[in-house]
């Protein structure tokens, strides 16, 4: 093959394409899997867009001739760069409940999209020994935004404490929601989270390191003193206690097949250091349909390469 980077194009953009999602040549750098000269990068796009294996919209890069792909991502980035001050706005609001450490911004929002049933997602990285008192907490506060219907403003989807920091699950999902990570606040919890993670590198190698918490906050009195009183080793056995309460709840959704708005299965993996969703229901799927999506683009472009190849030999 004559283009450097044709099979590190073609797995930034299949993942991309999962989402409907259009991507920049500048995106399409920053998520390659192998260090690339951004001007060689620039000539292989040129080639495969004449080839017509991937097609250009203005400074968009689509695997589909779709104008409506690219109508698509400028409202969504239009109204995320809206919602993104709110997002923000609750995030130091959040970090304000008792043994939260770090606050940013994950999901849709952090990769800068939204579409009118966007929710606002965060990512929380809390006191050791107190994540599910936290969590409780939290959760027991999003209960009262229901009243109100501001519930999809809360979505506190993933916990880690400061003793969990580094993720399990090692693949090109976890490592793209990683790099789009926003930190927002916090005491420099999310610093060292990112310190933790450093194989997010080597999956994207010309990714630019997540910025580094320019504002940290130490919290404020309430905040201190109920962290004070919550702090007396009695309080262990509440933590062990909203832990399996927790899990056993979602382990009855997860029986009943309970699925949320998106149509997605609900459930959730616990333990001491970590509430997050369960990757079954979403990430090993998103996985799954990658692999056999990236099978297909590989062989219509190497079928496609080759009649280019034919015609040339022909003329």
């Amino acid at each position: 093959m004559s283009i450097p980077f044709e099979n590190n194009i073609l797995r930034v953009m299949v993942y991309f394409d999962l989402f409907h999602y259009p991507i920049t040549k500048e995106e399409i750098h920053q998520f390659l899997d192998k260090k690339a000269d951004p001007i060689e990068l620039d000539k292989s796009l040129t080639e495969l867009n004449a080839k017509r294996l991937i097609f250009r919209f203005g400074q968009f890069y689509a695997l589909h001739n779709d104008q409506k792909l690219i109508n698509r991502r400028i409202r969504g980035n239009e109204l995320a760069k809206r919602l993104m001050p709110k997002a923000v706005h609750i995030s130091n609001f959040l970090y304000q409940f008792p043994f939260v450490r770090a606050v940013g911004i994950s999901g849709s929002l952090s990769k800068n999209y939204a579409d009118e049933s966007s929710d606002f997602d965060y990512f929380i990285v809390t006191q050791s020994g107190r994540l599910w008192i936290s969590r409780t907490i939290m959760h027991a506060f999003k209960k009262l935004t229901f009243l109100t219907g501001r519930q999809h403003y809360y979505c506190m989807n993933y916990f880690v404490d400061e003793e969990g920091m580094q993720i399990e699950e090692k693949n090109i999902f976890t490592a793209t929601e990683l790099s789009t990570l926003i930190p927002v606040c916090g005491n420099g919890a999310m610093d060292s989270f990112f310190e933790a993670n450093e194989w997010v590198n080597r999956y994207f190698p010309n990714h630019p390191v997540n910025t580094p918490q320019k504002t940290k906050f130490f919290g404020n009195a309430l905040k201190t003193f109920i962290e004070w009183f919550l702090s007396h080793r009695i309080f262990n056995l509440m933590e062990k206690y909203l832990m399996h309460l927790t899990a056993a709840r979602w382990k009855r959704k997860e029986e009943l097949n309970k699925i949320n708005k998106r149509g997605i299965r609900m459930g959730i993996q616990a333990n001491e250091h970590f509430a997050k969703p369960n990757p079954v229901f979403f990430q090993q799927k998103i996985l799954l349909v990658y692999e056999e999506r990236l099978a297909k683009f590989e062989k219509k472009w190497q079928d496609r390469q080759y009649s280019n190849l034919s015609d040339s030999l022909s003329k």
